[in-house]
């Protein structure tokens, strides 16, 4: 077995480049020049480009493939570059190292994964030989939910044979071989409105309504199943003395199996008042499938924890609540997700990576796309 070289001073060097371009998934024209430094990238290495436009407020997305034309089922590598920290974060939290770990925004999520994945994949459009045609899809819209990626998303999972995603790798460098399910719901509550002192019992309270909701929501949260239950945001009424005509709240909800997904949507959505005069109304649903552990997935993993042996590192996997577009293809082809660097603290002013991670981790992605058949 020959590894190949990479050195983790240039690729370090290529990463803060691309954390210094700040890229927030709701200014379109920003993620769009992360996009345009990764095309010309992908560009010089040789890779065949599709750029798929922006909608919807939201950023290009950008498709590199193998330079041959083979048609048949290859390895998708999936990633995302944009971020959650707005415009102007860079100065908040510059990219700095301090020993072995590297600051700035989104550095872990997910940037560092997509660099290690471009580092490997380049050496396969330098000349390398794989067993199967790569893709290396780069969305710009994973942070808000993958509303004008899906799409892209399955239809380039519906064509390969395995995926791999480089969201970063959780705690002790462990792969993602299960995620939760991500059900969200807007719910709208319309009571009658009246004054507070002088006739309430002319009213129909919005508020109550909906404490008695929250309630029967959260009581849903099953710690045996692993579901979860979440009303985040709420609001309602106008004034103190006002019996309260409004009442609305967001709900999150994380679901281990399509089962559970199947049992419990149906109950929010149908959800029914309590009191007479007073509506209620839920809309949304699954977000994200649930991503469950199916034994083609547990053979791939099988397979990446033998390579990382054999480079030294000791792979483990693991089930997590938070979802990732690796939920998108994994009922339907082997998935294997946190394939990126070790980091942490995504989302806030101290995100980083270990610096030690970035060449072993790139090596796995390269000895995954070298051996998969």
């Amino acid at each position: 077995m020959s590894l190949p070289s990479f050195d983790t001073k240039t690729m370090l060097d290529g990463l803060r480049r691309w954390v210094e371009i700040e890229s927030p998934t709701d200014v379109p024209e920003a993620v769009n020049r992360m996009m345009d430094a990764v095309e010309a990238a992908y560009r010089e290495a040789g890779a065949r480009l599709e750029r798929v436009p922006g909608r919807d407020g939201r950023g290009d997305h950008l498709i590199a493939r193998s330079s041959s034309g083979n048609a048949e089922p290859g390895i998708l590598v999936l990633s995302h570059l944009d971020t959650v920290h707005p415009i102007g974060f860079i100065e908040r939290l510059p990219f700095r190292i301090e020993g072995d770990i590297a600051f700035g925004p989104g550095i872990c999520d997910m940037k560092g994964g997509v660099y290690i994945a471009y580092e490997a994949f380049r050496r396969f459009l330098a000349g390398q030989k794989s067993p199967l045609p790569i893709t290396h899809l780069i969305v710009s819209d994973e942070e808000t939910g993958s509303t004008t990626s899906r799409e892209l998303i399955e239809r380039e999972g519906k064509r390969a044979k395995y995926v791999l995603v480089t969201e970063a790798c959780r705690d002790g460098g462990r792969v993602v071989t299960a995620r939760k399910g991500v059900g969200q719901f807007e719910m709208h509550i319309r009571g009658v409105a009246s004054h507070s002192g002088s006739r309430p019992q002319d009213g129909r309270s919005a508020v109550r309504e909906l404490a008695h909701q929250i309630l029967e929501l959260e009581s849903m949260n099953d710690t045996k199943t692993g579901v979860s239950v979440t009303v985040g945001v709420v609001r309602g009424g106008t004034r103190p003395n006002v019996v309260p005509e409004e009442a609305y709240a967001e709900i999150d909800m994380r679901l281990p199996t399509l089962a559970l997904a199947e049992e419990l949507i149906p109950k929010v959505l149908s959800a029914k008042s309590h009191r007479d005069g007073v509506r209620v109304s839920v809309a949304g649903g699954l977000n994200r499938p649930p991503y469950e552990k199916t034994p083609t997935i547990a053979a791939l993993f099988a397979h990446a924890q033998k390579l990382a042996a054999e480079i030294g590192i000791d792979l483990h996997d693991v089930s997590t609540g938070g979802g990732s577009d690796g939920n998108f293809t994994a009922p339907f082809v082997p998935t294997l997700d946190g394939l990126g660097v070790e980091g942490q603290g995504a989302h806030t002013d101290q995100e980083r990576i270990l610096i030690s991670s970035l060449a072993p981790r790139a090596t796995l992605l390269f000895r995954l796309m070298e051996t998969l058949r």
